[in-house]
Protein backbone atom coordinates (compact mmCIF):
# COMPACT_ATOMS: atom_id res chain seq x y z
CA UNK A 1 0.00 0.00 0.00
CA UNK A 2 1.39 3.46 -0.83
CA UNK A 3 2.51 5.45 2.19
CA UNK A 4 1.03 8.69 0.85
CA UNK A 5 -2.69 9.39 0.70
CA UNK A 6 -5.00 11.59 -1.31
CA UNK A 7 -7.07 12.29 1.78
CA UNK A 8 -4.62 12.65 4.68
CA UNK A 9 -1.20 14.33 4.63
CA UNK A 10 1.66 12.29 6.09
CA UNK A 11 2.95 14.35 9.00
CA UNK A 12 5.99 12.95 10.82
CA UNK A 13 6.51 13.42 14.60
CA UNK A 14 7.36 16.67 16.36
CA UNK A 15 5.92 19.02 13.74
CA UNK A 16 4.27 22.35 14.52
CA UNK A 17 1.54 23.15 12.01
CA UNK A 18 -0.72 26.19 12.39
CA UNK A 19 -3.12 27.75 9.90
CA UNK A 20 -1.88 25.57 7.06
CA UNK A 21 -3.58 24.03 4.04
CA UNK A 22 -2.01 20.79 2.83
CA UNK A 23 -2.91 19.23 -0.50
CA UNK A 24 -3.12 15.63 -1.69
CA UNK A 25 -0.14 13.30 -1.26
CA UNK A 26 1.74 15.86 0.85
CA UNK A 27 4.46 14.80 3.31
CA UNK A 28 5.85 16.92 6.16
CA UNK A 29 9.21 15.81 7.58
CA UNK A 30 10.02 15.33 11.25
CA UNK A 31 10.31 18.47 13.33
CA UNK A 32 9.14 20.82 10.58
CA UNK A 33 7.25 24.00 11.33
CA UNK A 34 4.52 25.20 8.94
CA UNK A 35 2.62 28.42 9.68
CA UNK A 36 0.11 30.45 7.65
CA UNK A 37 1.06 28.54 4.51
CA UNK A 38 -0.21 26.29 1.76
CA UNK A 39 1.55 23.25 0.29
CA UNK A 40 -0.21 22.07 -2.83
CA UNK A 41 -0.58 18.51 -4.13
CA UNK A 42 2.43 16.15 -4.08
CA UNK A 43 4.76 18.64 -2.40
CA UNK A 44 6.90 17.60 0.53
CA UNK A 45 9.48 18.95 2.93
CA UNK A 46 12.20 16.96 4.62
CA UNK A 47 13.25 17.21 8.28
CA UNK A 48 13.16 20.50 10.16
CA UNK A 49 11.96 22.68 7.33
CA UNK A 50 10.57 26.03 8.48
CA UNK A 51 7.87 27.48 6.23
CA UNK A 52 5.92 30.61 7.13
CA UNK A 53 3.59 32.89 5.18
CA UNK A 54 4.22 30.97 1.98
CA UNK A 55 2.37 29.54 -1.00
CA UNK A 56 4.03 26.35 -2.27
CA UNK A 57 2.98 24.87 -5.61
CA UNK A 58 2.62 21.25 -6.67
CA UNK A 59 5.50 18.73 -6.72
CA UNK A 60 7.81 21.01 -4.72
CA UNK A 61 10.85 19.22 -3.30
CA UNK A 62 11.97 21.00 -0.12
CA UNK A 63 15.11 19.63 1.53
CA UNK A 64 15.90 19.44 5.23
CA UNK A 65 16.50 22.63 7.20
CA UNK A 66 15.24 24.85 4.37
CA UNK A 67 13.56 28.05 5.48
CA UNK A 68 10.90 29.72 3.37
CA UNK A 69 9.44 33.09 4.34
CA UNK A 70 11.53 33.80 7.47
CA UNK A 71 9.93 36.56 9.49
CA UNK A 72 11.60 39.91 10.08
CA UNK A 73 12.15 41.97 13.20
CA UNK A 74 11.17 45.68 13.29
CA UNK A 75 14.54 47.08 12.20
CA UNK A 76 13.26 50.65 11.87
CA UNK A 77 12.24 50.88 15.54
CA UNK A 78 14.34 51.65 18.61
CA UNK A 79 14.51 47.93 19.48
CA UNK A 80 14.26 44.70 17.50
CA UNK A 81 13.08 42.60 20.44
CA UNK A 82 9.98 40.51 21.02
CA UNK A 83 8.83 42.73 23.86
CA UNK A 84 7.70 45.32 21.30
CA UNK A 85 5.13 43.09 19.61
CA UNK A 86 4.73 40.13 21.99
CA UNK A 87 4.20 42.44 24.95
CA UNK A 88 1.64 40.15 26.60
CA UNK A 89 4.46 37.64 27.19
CA UNK A 90 6.22 40.17 29.42
CA UNK A 91 3.54 42.21 31.23
CA UNK A 92 0.09 41.48 32.61
CA UNK A 93 -1.27 44.59 30.93
CA UNK A 94 0.74 44.18 27.71
CA UNK A 95 -0.99 43.55 24.38
CA UNK A 96 0.19 41.97 21.18
CA UNK A 97 0.89 44.27 18.25
CA UNK A 98 -1.62 42.68 15.89
CA UNK A 99 -0.87 45.14 13.09
CA UNK A 100 2.76 43.99 13.10
CA UNK A 101 1.73 40.33 12.85
CA UNK A 102 -0.76 41.08 10.08
CA UNK A 103 1.99 42.83 8.12
CA UNK A 104 4.20 39.76 8.55
CA UNK A 105 1.48 37.44 7.29
CA UNK A 106 0.90 39.60 4.22
CA UNK A 107 4.50 39.30 2.97
CA UNK A 108 4.19 35.93 1.27
CA UNK A 109 6.92 33.90 -0.34
CA UNK A 110 5.86 31.89 -3.40
CA UNK A 111 7.41 28.67 -4.68
CA UNK A 112 6.23 27.27 -8.01
CA UNK A 113 5.50 23.76 -9.28
CA UNK A 114 8.21 21.10 -9.73
CA UNK A 115 10.81 23.11 -7.80
CA UNK A 116 13.76 21.93 -5.72
CA UNK A 117 14.78 23.91 -2.64
CA UNK A 118 18.15 22.62 -1.43
CA UNK A 119 19.33 21.79 2.08
CA UNK A 120 19.52 24.84 4.32
CA UNK A 121 18.40 27.26 1.61
CA UNK A 122 16.54 30.41 2.61
CA UNK A 123 13.85 32.13 0.54
CA UNK A 124 13.04 35.60 1.77
CA UNK A 125 9.52 37.02 2.15
CA UNK A 126 7.87 38.46 -0.98
CA UNK A 127 10.19 36.44 -3.25
CA UNK A 128 8.81 34.19 -6.01
CA UNK A 129 10.63 31.06 -7.17
CA UNK A 130 9.31 30.15 -10.61
CA UNK A 131 8.07 26.77 -11.83
CA UNK A 132 10.82 24.23 -12.39
CA UNK A 133 13.52 26.32 -10.70
CA UNK A 134 16.26 24.92 -8.45
CA UNK A 135 17.71 26.69 -5.40
CA UNK A 136 21.08 25.25 -4.41
CA UNK A 137 21.89 24.12 -0.87
CA UNK A 138 22.73 27.01 1.42
CA UNK A 139 21.57 29.69 -0.99
CA UNK A 140 19.85 32.84 0.28
CA UNK A 141 17.25 33.96 -2.25
CA UNK A 142 16.52 37.68 -2.02
CA UNK A 143 15.12 38.25 -5.54
CA UNK A 144 12.64 36.46 -7.78
CA UNK A 145 13.92 33.36 -9.59
CA UNK A 146 12.78 32.80 -13.17
CA UNK A 147 11.18 29.48 -14.18
CA UNK A 148 13.66 26.65 -14.82
CA UNK A 149 16.61 28.70 -13.57
CA UNK A 150 19.21 27.25 -11.16
CA UNK A 151 20.51 29.71 -8.55
CA UNK A 152 23.24 29.39 -5.93
CA UNK A 153 25.17 31.47 -3.43
CA UNK A 154 24.68 34.22 -0.85
CA UNK A 155 22.87 36.17 -2.08
CA UNK A 156 21.64 33.73 -4.71
CA UNK A 157 22.78 34.40 -8.28
CA UNK A 158 21.92 32.63 -11.56
CA UNK A 159 24.09 29.57 -12.10
CA UNK A 160 22.60 28.18 -15.29
CA UNK A 161 19.31 27.28 -16.93
CA UNK A 162 17.88 23.89 -16.08
CA UNK A 163 16.75 23.55 -19.72
CA UNK A 164 17.11 25.72 -22.81
CA UNK A 165 14.50 28.46 -23.01
CA UNK A 166 12.53 26.76 -25.77
CA UNK A 167 12.26 23.54 -23.70
CA UNK A 168 11.28 25.46 -20.57
CA UNK A 169 8.55 27.26 -22.50
CA UNK A 170 7.17 23.96 -23.77
CA UNK A 171 7.16 22.47 -20.26
CA UNK A 172 5.33 25.48 -18.90
CA UNK A 173 2.74 25.15 -21.66
CA UNK A 174 2.35 21.42 -21.06
CA UNK A 175 1.79 21.99 -17.31
CA UNK A 176 1.99 18.27 -16.54
CA UNK A 177 1.66 19.09 -12.82
CA UNK A 178 -2.06 19.60 -13.44
CA UNK A 179 -2.56 16.02 -14.62
CA UNK A 180 -4.67 13.84 -12.37
CA UNK A 181 -3.26 10.93 -10.37
CA UNK A 182 -4.19 8.25 -12.89
CA UNK A 183 -2.67 10.24 -15.74
CA UNK A 184 0.59 10.60 -13.84
CA UNK A 185 0.69 6.86 -13.21
CA UNK A 186 0.04 6.10 -16.87
CA UNK A 187 2.94 8.36 -17.89
CA UNK A 188 5.33 7.18 -15.15
CA UNK A 189 7.56 5.06 -17.37
CA UNK A 190 7.85 7.92 -19.85
CA UNK A 191 8.80 10.35 -17.08
CA UNK A 192 11.50 7.86 -16.10
CA UNK A 193 12.76 6.76 -19.46
CA UNK A 194 12.26 9.45 -22.10
CA UNK A 195 14.43 12.50 -22.69
CA UNK A 196 12.64 15.73 -21.94
CA UNK A 197 12.28 16.56 -25.64
CA UNK A 198 10.89 13.12 -26.48
CA UNK A 199 8.54 13.36 -23.53
CA UNK A 200 7.28 16.73 -24.71
CA UNK A 201 6.82 15.55 -28.27
CA UNK A 202 4.74 12.61 -27.08
CA UNK A 203 2.47 14.51 -24.70
CA UNK A 204 2.06 18.01 -26.11
CA UNK A 205 -0.84 16.90 -28.28
CA UNK A 206 -2.55 15.40 -25.25
CA UNK A 207 -2.22 18.43 -22.95
CA UNK A 208 -5.96 18.72 -22.36
CA UNK A 209 -6.38 15.12 -21.21
CA UNK A 210 -6.33 13.99 -17.63
CA UNK A 211 -6.28 17.41 -16.00
CA UNK A 212 -7.14 17.43 -12.33
CA UNK A 213 -10.32 19.28 -11.43
CA UNK A 214 -9.17 19.82 -7.85
CA UNK A 215 -7.48 23.10 -6.88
Amino acid sequence: MPKLSEDTPLIHPDCEITNARLGRYVEIGRGSRIANSRLDDYSYCDRYADIANASIGKFANIASFARIGPTDHPMQRASLHHFLYRSDDYWDDGTRDEAFFEHRRSRRARVGHDTWIGHGAIIRPEVTVGHGAIVAAGAVVTRDVAPYLIVAGVPAQPLRDRFPERIAARLLALAWWDWDHARLRAALEDFRGLSVETFLSKYEGQAGQGVSRRA
